[in-house]
């Protein structure tokens, strides 16, 4: 091939390919013609809705074409209006825009646990054959949990893995796709863990110390906890201790020697917001070293009396009030005024058990 044939070889190219991009051009040019004309047809629609919505119309007049001039304004008092008319579309957008709910924040839980150690545990899917599944995402559940002097997030790692081959048929049952279960949290979906719930509960009834103390201790530790967070964990928390609460309420009930009393107990009323007088139940069964309180909205009615010691078999001692008249009688009740608790302890001959007041139930 000498110099001349590969010359006219490039110059067919050259042409091949300007003839392509020609026809290209063309092609796009017509796209464009058409989205221009649709853009043009969906701007008249929009003026005639701003008209419709924010135009001057009469009731009589409102089914004619909205472009039609009026017999009785000028060109420039149409002028006026469509600028009228474009004022007002302007100011309702800003207003709309101004209105409009702002992006969704990002949690406030990612921001609160920042800078706070991770410990990862992986829970993998019990049985799982890597010759017929592979890892396709994981999923990730964090809580924040505690050890004395310092706070961490745990993170529960599962990873997900699906059918290598998601076109054969599944036998016995096999699911496409499958993950470990996760683990029950004390609270449904919430941040804390098991640990800083135990810390938080025994902060407040062992060492008497009210949120808004434990919220500055947390504060030291690297994380800022608001005090109505930690009174929404509150409540759940002693759910989950109702049984245990049940169970040991059952066991001092069941003994055949009981120590009762109540005292008052300031409760801040929410309507009111004052402090009310109420009563609280201490419950002591002598022989097993147990006590449990008991609350029933602040009553000490004879009522209460009744169904806190309804199943109870035995001795009762407490002061002789009222209350605790239908449940025993007078002749054998233990009166806290003639005989105080510390002579209790004395009493070892059956001619002083005789000399007492004994209520048996």
């Amino acid at each position: 091939m000498d110099q001349m044939q590969a010359v006219e070889l490039l110059i067919q190219s050259q042409a091949e390919q300007i003839r392509q991009l020609t026809e290209a051009n063309a092609k796009l040019s017509e796209q464009l013609t058409g989205m221009q004309q649709r853009m043009d047809k969906l701007l008249a629609q929009i003026a005639w809705f701003t008209r419709q919505f924010y135009g001057r119309k009469s009731e009589k007049l409102s089914q004619l074409d909205p472009g039609q001039l009026s017999l009785f304004e000028t060109i420039a008092d149409e002028e006026e209006r469509l600028a009228e008319i474009e004022a007002a579309r302007a100011t309702a957008e800003k207003q709309i825009e101004e209105q409009a709910p702002a992006r969704k924040k990002e949690r406030s839980n990612r921001k609160m646990l920042e800078g706070l150690p991770v410990v990862e545990v992986v829970l993998e899917p019990e049985e799982l054959d890597l010759n017929k599944y592979k890892r396709i995402g994981e999923e990730r559940t964090r809580t924040l949990e505690f050890e004395p002097g310092k706070l961490y997030v745990k993170e529960l790692v599962r990873p997900k893995y699906a059918l290598k081959d998601n076109t054969a048929p599944t036998v016995d049952g096999t699911p496409g796709v499958i993950i470990a279960p996760l683990p029950l949290l004390p609270i449904y979906k919430g941040l804390p863990g098991a640990s800083l719930l135990a810390e938080i509960l025994l902060q407040k009834y062992v060492y008497h110390l009210p949120f808004y103390r434990q919220v500055q201790q947390l504060g030291h530790l690297g994380v800022k906890i608001p005090e109505n967070t930690i009174s929404g964990w509150f409540k759940p928390a002693c759910e989950l201790l109702k049984p245990l609460y049940e169970l040991l309420k059952k066991e001092c009930i069941d003994t055949d020697y009981l120590q009762v009393d109540e005292t008052t107990l300031p409760v801040i009323n929410k309507e009111s917001h004052k402090a009310k007088k109420e009563y609280l139940w201490m419950v002591r069964a002598v022989m097993k070293k147990l006590v449990f309180f008991y609350y029933n909205d602040g009553s000490r009615s004879q009522q209460t009396v009744g169904t806190l010691l309804k199943s109870f078999t035995g001795y009762l001692q407490s002061d002789y009030k009222q209350s605790y008249t239908r449940i025993s009688t007078k002749s054998n009740f233990i009166n806290s005024h003639s005989l105080p608790f510390k002579q209790m302890g004395s009493i070892s001959s059956s001619a002083e058990v005789k000399s007492v007041k004994l209520a048996k139930i």
